[in-house]
């Protein structure tokens, strides 16, 4: 890391030299993992409604977790030491500690994106952390109040996000139906609807997510001194943008009302990318930051390590390597089964165990016999299946982002999987996309993806405090130890998982065109 210059390299022990090599290399790593899985909580809505190709929809998302990685500050400052408190052990016990987060997370980061499973990688940081600080100090080292304020948070989040998408969709799909890109229409409701979303991105973007910058911080401040109520300012914002979107309709008829949804859900996948990438980036880049400052600050003691601030061309260079993770094949399966897990689609391309199958058929039961209200599945004029339709698609992206730019307003480190995957099933559910096609492997895939994201924590834990004692206890040999282990272990899912994804596609096959397999059977 060019920005850190170690005091007296000569006078490293092997310990900190083999810990600060490490660092550098799992830093890199993590960033791109994080971005490699969380990949497809941005672009999984603009993709899945076809409105940008996978690549363009990357692109627009990588720039705004470039952007947003600059203001990660506050949050990586919660992940770093807000759990547990360093000060409480010796420089190499700290150090253990933040090395055995990052192989265990590296891992499981990998294990479940080769696998098209988006896991929280929010998650596997905090209890990497409870695990291996743990390990090495039962009593008080942990601050259970931060700790279960930041879990507290991540399943409020998801609570709030599922409510509000699916009323939210509920309430745009009653007044729209099928028919976004209708000029009439869109005059009628494209205002208020689009409005809105505009009104609420900004307010929750700049205002909540931005408050701690200093811009933001005084304008807070003059709004608080005057009589100016913040539902005042909503509903200002508000007006002013569906005024301007419906001079917008008037003056440009047909060519407007196309484009209007498809260019809010290009602006949701910014914004959403600027809250993954200011919220996000503490996953990747605390522990690896945190071993640094020890290292440079070490004469000085942990107290004075912990303390030292994150530099702007460092949050930078992390957000550029998340983006990176972004482009990778692993990226696109994860997308892809995110895409199929909300799809309004007859057939969807996933996998799910037979258990999660018997608990999908017993939920199954209850969904009564109303009408669909999502429309039917088109494609484009290169074959490819719509399975979001983009009215839908806004909605996911505009509740995500606000929910995410909200906790990291607070210094929050939630999880944008579990925010953005709220807000599919939630608004799918509005859509009674339930109703449809493979209605029972859709369920039990959301079964799945939740039972493996609580298994996630109890793995993080359990495996980072493992790792933190072999190695603290056998030092440098401890740390290549566990390293080649971590990539043993990734050949071995890597040929599995490159498997099972075969398999999945085949199977799918096998459900879209069954007449064609029959009669090779039969043949």
């Amino acid at each position: 890391m060019p920005y850190l210059t170690l005091a007296a390299t000569d006078s490293l022990t092997p310990f900190l030299l083999c810990a600060g090599v490490v660092a550098a290399v799992m830093l890199l790593w993590d960033t791109i993992e994080v971005g490699r899985n969380d990949a497809a909580n941005l672009i999984n809505a603009v993709f899945g409604a076809r409105v940008l190709t996978r690549r363009a929809a990357v692109m627009v998302a990588a720039a705004g977790v470039i952007l947003g990685a600059c203001a990660s500050e506050g949050v990586i400052e919660t992940a770093r030491k807000g759990i547990f408190d360093p000060k409480m052990l010796t420089l190499e016990q700290a150090i253990s500690v933040y090395i055995a987060v990052y192989i265990v997370d590296t891992i499981m980061l990998y294990a479940y994106s080769a696998y098209g499973m988006p896991v929280s990688t929010t998650a596997t940081l905090v209890f990497s952390l409870l695990g291996a600080s743990l390990s090495m100090r039962i009593g008080g080292i942990v601050d259970w109040g931060v700790a279960g304020k930041i879990i507290g948070a991540i399943f409020l989040s998801i609570f709030i996000t599922g409510v509000v998408a699916f009323f939210v969709q509920r309430a745009v799909r009653g007044a729209v139906r099928d028919r976004a890109q209708n000029l009439s229409v869109a005059l009628v409701h494209g205002g208020w609807i689009g409005g809105g979303m505009l009104a609420a991105l900004c307010y929750f973007m700049l205002v909540k997510g931005m408050r701690h910058t200093e811009f933001v911080s005084d304008l807070n401040e003059k709004l608080k001194s005057s009589e100016i109520g913040t539902v005042i300012i909503v509903i200002a914002l508000w007006t002013a943008f569906a005024i301007a979107i419906h001079a917008l309709l008037v003056l440009f008829g047909k060519k407007a009302a196309r484009n209007l949804f498809p260019v809010l859900a290009v602006i949701g996948t910014f914004a959403m990318a600027f809250s993954f990438g200011q919220n996000d980036l503490a996953n990747a880049a605390s522990p690896g930051l945190a071993i640094y400052n020890l290292i440079d600050h070490r004469a000085e003691g942990v107290v004075a390590a912990t303390d030292q601030p994150l530099p702007m061309l460092a949050l930078l260079g992390c957000g550029v390597f998340m983006a990176l993770g972004m482009t990778t094949t692993n990226a696109q399966r994860v997308t892809s089964a995110a895409v199929h897990a909300g799809s309004m689609a007859h057939t969807v391309r996933l996998w799910a165990p037979r258990w999660c199958h018997k608990v999908a058929r017993f939920f199954l039961r209850f969904r009564g016999r109303q009408p669909v209200l999502a429309p039917l599945p088109t494609t484009t004029a290169e074959g490819k299946t719509k399975h979001y339709d983009v009215l839908r698609a806004c909605v996911i992206l505009a509740v995500s982002a606000c929910v995410i730019a909200t906790a990291s307003g607070f210094k929050l480190p939630v999880s944008t999987t579990y925010v953005a995957f709220a807000a599919v099933i939630a608004t799918g559910m509005a859509d009674r996309i339930l109703q449809r096609g493979d209605a029972e492997l859709k369920t039990a895939r959301t079964v799945w993806v939740v039972f493996s994201w609580l298994s996630a924590a109890v793995l993080a834990a359990v495996g980072a405090a493992l790792v933190c004692q072999m190695v603290y206890l056998l030092s440098w040999p401890g740390m290549f130890i566990a390293i080649a282990v971590n990539l043993a272990l990734r050949h071995v899912v890597k040929k599995r998982s490159d498997a099972h994804e075969t398999r999945v596609r085949q199977e799918a096959r096998e459900r879209a065109h069954p007449e064609l397999y029959v009669e090779e059977t039969e043949g």
